[in-house]
């Protein structure tokens, strides 16, 4: 059986200075840039079989520049969506908001095009994302590039957990994890691994 690999797409200006971004389509910066470019090489030795990327123009740059050639894009990969707090950084969220923190206490609604989604929603997003890739990795290793939150969320849920549980989990930028099995059971084989040695 193949194993899951999550990437995170490079960084972009947002995530630079640690914005909120969901649905915000932005580009990858030159950084952002190297560290996809960097990636080839921890992807090198996988036998690959299917690559699914988010709709978000940062993951499907990050698969390209990776060397992978995406064979699907997923809404359901989308970043969460973090309503009225898209393009806010939690130090700005916590003005408002002492102790704010996403994982408990969600997000507000926003406009038309960020209502707003529960880390439950994002967890059913995730749940059908493994679905559909599960019976794929009877052939070799699945390929998912996408963002932080949504990577962390699925992760709990390949291990069982339940969506909030994400947050236990890191991901920065740039970076590739493996989930796999043990004796049948879900596991984490490796957790975000910096192709960029600066980074």
């Amino acid at each position: 059986m193949g194993e899951l690999i999550l990437l995170r797409h490079g960084e972009t200006e947002w995530s630079r200075v640690r914005r909120h971004t969901g649905r915000t389509d932005l580009p990858l910066t030159a950084r952002g840039e190297e560290q996809a470019r960097a990636l080839p090489p921890l992807l090198a030795p996988r036998h690959i079989v299917h690559v699914v990327a988010s709709p978000a123009e940062r993951a499907r740059r990050t698969a390209e520049l990776a060397g992978l050639a995406v064979d699907e894009t997923d809404p359901d990969l989308w970043e969460w969506d973090y309503g009225g707090y898209e393009g806010i950084t939690t130090a700005d969220i916590r003005k408002d908001r002492p102790g704010w923190y996403l994982w408990s206490d969600g997000v507000v609604p926003g406009d038309a095009e960020h209502p707003g989604e529960t880390v439950e929603q994002v967890g059913k997003r995730t749940d059908a994302v493994l679905a559909r890739v599960r019976p794929l990795l009877a052939d070799g290793d699945v390929a998912l590039v996408a963002h932080g939150h949504v990577l962390r969320v699925l992760t709990a849920r390949w291990l069982g957990l339940e969506p909030a549980l994400g947050r236990a989990f890191a991901l920065a930028t740039g970076t590739l994890s493996l989930l796999g099995t043990e004796h049948g059971h879900p596991v984490i084989t490796s957790w975000n691994v910096p192709a960029d040695p600066t980074a």
